[in-house]
């Protein structure tokens, strides 16, 4: 998966797909997990096609909040863990993000400006009008009407925004319609949205809302979506299984331990269960039930790698590393081409502290930061194995990517320089480290009035920028 960059500006700027304006604002954090990735992939990437965007090019960000939410920005889209967990069928989840794909294809967050240019305009006449009203002797009068600008200003604004929210609304039908699903599932969407707003329908004024009201979306959707052969296509059985396993894993990493077992209690034998109860049961320290449980699982799906994948960091974690070796390798050979799961397999290698498994982890790595060159963590981790095998030169060459691609630019080329007076000049890790120096601090000190090659040497290629957000959580599961 590609870096992101100006995630915070991405959020600010796009349209919110939100549930209520009245939820109060949590922690996020960015997670990453190969299976609930590959499942907004199987859903997103269809959609991205029939909108005419570029598919592989927009980044997918699991933001760990559990409130019924998504947004997209740019070539960005975020999904709430909470739009996963509260969606009663994938459909739903799929019509949330043909919304989204409707605001990236409309390049409604470039689109900014204008929404800010319909509300600056009445203010700063009202700041004129203000001013001489003020002059003349009417202070009181000046006070009022430079109130009425703003108010004006900011209905503006918002009645631009509900305007990109309805273009949306429509373009996801369209794309859904393209790759043959129901737009009953956007409208079921808006339907859970209704609910919420049907209890503080007091307190909400249609015309200061950024989003047309729910009952508004559905009415404007239903005739339409109706009118498709595909209304009624339902999600298959295997689909929405494969849900509800998404489903108990996010709320057993994410809800409190009790929590989990009060919705997932022992009298429920079914798989989601099991799985919300290991992922619990491993979170609490409770490692052999957490192993039973999931052996369950293994026991009738042996070659899921997510299964293996779980179990390797469960021993892993609580300091089995031998015994973690082989679930992590098979979940590898049963998912190939997945940087994650590469790494969890080369930590357990390096972990060995044998010189034939960390010389093995560190292939492994490069096999990973292949598929995810901005991969900080990966980065680190080979550094880590470098240093075991005491080689120095390619620790400090691997900690510098990784300190760059977390965005610390002055240590990428502290460790950089010193990587660099290790390796012979022009060899491909002296150019590596010359370029994360001339990245970092845009010049290279030691070749004199910022030249950092040989003026024979082509320039290096443009380095992609760090992110301007924290990396990504590295928790046990959620990487």
């Amino acid at each position: 998966m590609k870096r992101l960059q100006k995630l915070a500006m991405a959020a600010a700027s796009a349209s919110i797909f939100a549930l209520s304006a009245t939820v109060e604002a949590q922690a996020q954090s960015v997670l990453r997990d190969v299976e609930i990735e590959e499942f907004l992939n199987d859903y997103s990437r269809p959609v991205f096609r029939a909108a005419g965007i570029p598919a592989d090019e927009i980044d997918i960000l699991i933001i760990g909040d559990q409130t019924f939410n998504a947004f997209a920005g740019g070539l960005v889209m975020g999904v709430n863990t909470g739009l996963i967990t509260i969606s009663d069928t994938p459909a739903q989840i799929q019509g949330v993000i043909a919304h989204e794909a409707g605001h990236i294809a409309g390049g409604h967050s470039a689109r900014s400006d204008e929404m800010l240019a319909s509300a600056t305009r009445p203010m700063l006449l009202s700041l004129v009008l203000a001013a001489g009203a003020i002059a003349a002797g009417a202070p009181d009068a000046g006070i009022g009407i430079l109130g009425l600008g703003q108010t004006v200003g900011i209905a503006n604004a918002l009645k631009y925004s509900r305007g990109q929210e309805s273009s949306a609304d429509q373009a996801a039908l369209t794309y859904l319609n393209a790759v043959g699903r129901s737009g009953n599932g956007l409208i079921e969407s808006f339907q859970k949205m209704r609910n919420d707003q049907l209890i503080h329908g007091g307190r909400i004024n249609p015309y200061m809302q950024s989003h047309p009201l729910a009952v508004q979306r559905i009415t404007a959707l239903e005739e339409r979506a109706a009118a498709s052969p595909y209304f009624d296509v339902k999600d298959s059985p295997e689909e929405i299984a494969r849900l509800r396993m998404i489903q108990a894993k996010i709320r057993g990493f994410m809800q409190d331990v009790n929590s989990t077992l009060r919705q997932y209690p022992l009298s429920d034998q079914s798989e989601p269960a099991l799985y919300a109860r290991a992922v619990a049961y491993y979170r609490s320290a409770d490692i052999e039930r957490a192993l039973k449980e999931i052996d369950r699982l293994l026991v009738a799906h042996p070659d899921n790698p997510y299964f293996n994948e779980l179990k390797g960091q469960m021993l892993f974690e609580f300091g089995r590393v031998a015994e973690s070796i082989e679930p992590h390798r098979r979940s590898v050979e049963l998912a190939p081409g997945k940087a994650l799961l590469l790494i969890n397999h080369a930590r357990a290698l390096a972990a060995t502290e044998d010189a034939g498994k960390v010389a093995e982890s560190i292939m492994v790595l490069k096999s990973a930061l292949l598929l995810e060159a901005d991969n900080s963590f990966g980065w680190f981790e080979l550094a880590r194995a470098y240093g075991a095998l005491d080689n120095e030169a390619m620790a400090n060459l691997a900690m510098a990517e990784a300190r760059y691609h977390e965005g610390a630019k002055p240590d990428a080329a502290q460790f950089a320089t010193r990587a660099r007076a290790s390796f012979k000049k022009g060899t491909a890790e002296w150019r590596q480290a010359t370029d994360i120096i001339v990245a970092s601090l845009g010049s290279d000190p030691s070749a004199g009035r910022g030249r950092g090659r040989d003026d024979d040497r082509p320039a290096p290629e443009p380095r992609r920028k760090p992110d301007e957000v924290p990396d990504p959580q590295y928790a046990p599961q959620f990487h």
